[in-house]
């Protein structure tokens, strides 16, 4: 079965079909090269150097250096590389995730978080051992153990989430980690409930109560919070006019998004924008040395 190991200097590949996909496999993603993976295999991908988009099923996302995203296997992610970018991933069939269950009686999950150092460094080499000579899936189990690990704080979030058996509550919180990426994806426009509903085959009532019981947030709550967020980081990081910046965030006209602005973060748009980045609410900033997991808890 073929084996790929690098798409790069702006390559292109395409996983389209079930059989062109190695599985398991560890590829990785540099230099304005893109990768579409094939709707048969859940993926982790790990940002090394640089910044990669990411578009999914979930929407749109942004890794920056040390951050790590992990997809189901329909969500069926492209991923392309920045011009400086350098991004790895490993692709996980039923086989690789039934072996990490049986070793460390544990899950892997959709969501985003951050990565220290040590924690990359260690990523990468054991990336590159996974693709020895004679490789086999049994060469994963350090790398799939590592990226346990770095999801061990969603552990307590899982043993919340309703159902009897313990394959339940993982069934259960990954649908509801998988809604919440939607969230993320898709923080420019106003996501209806009965979107996530249908993302997750839950009934738009079950959704929104044991998403509020499991990350003390409703759907609408965070989907507003998010959509503030991201017009504070338009604000900061762009040259778009106050209008643009209302729009882009899905806000229909600009009295509602001043309102709404306001009571976020205590001051105006134009004010914020005009603020030191040191004096800027810390709820509009990313704080990158943290490595919690973002929006998981």
């Amino acid at each position: 079965m073929r084996q790929v190991s690098w798409v790069d200097r702006g390559q292109s590949v395409s996983f389209e079909k079930a059989e062109d996909a190695p599985r398991p496999c560890c590829v990785g993603v540099a230099r304005l090269g893109s990768l579409q993976t094939s709707g048969t295999v859940f993926t982790v991908w790990l940002q090394l150097r640089g910044t990669a988009w990411v578009e999914s099923k979930e929407g749109k996302f942004r890794l920056r250096q040390r951050e790590w995203i992990a997809f189901e296997k329909e969500s069926r992610p492209l991923i392309q590389a920045g011009r400086d970018g350098m991004c790895i991933g490993v692709s996980l069939d039923a086989d690789a995730l039934r072996m990490l269950g049986t070793l460390a009686d544990c899950s892997v999950y959709t969501g985003r978080g951050r990565m220290s150092q040590a924690e990359a460094r260690l990523a990468l080499r054991l990336w590159r051992e996974a693709q020895g000579p004679g490789s086999s899936i049994h060469q994963l189990r350090p790398l799939l153990l590592h990226l346990a690990s770095l999801q061990r704080e969603l552990s307590g979030t899982v043993q919340r989430c309703p159902g009897r058996s313990r394959m339940r509550k993982r069934q259960v919180f990954g649908r509801m980690q998988r809604a919440r990426m939607y969230l993320e994806g898709n923080s420019h426009r106003v996501v209806r409930i009965g979107e996530l509903a249908e993302l997750t085959n839950f009934s738009s009532w079950y959704l929104s109560k044991t998403f509020q019981s499991l990350y003390e947030e409703s759907p609408q709550s965070l989907s507003a919070r998010l959509r503030l967020e991201r017009a504070a980081m338009l604000l900061r990081d762009t040259d778009m006019m106050i209008g643009e910046v209302a729009s882009a965030s899905g806000f229909d006209n600009c009295c509602s998004f001043a309102r709404a602005f306001r009571a976020r973060f205590g001051t105006s748009a134009t004010r914020y924008r005009d603020m030191p980045e040191t004096l800027k609410p810390e709820s509009a900033k990313l704080k990158s040395g943290s490595r919690k997991t973002i929006g998981a808890l």
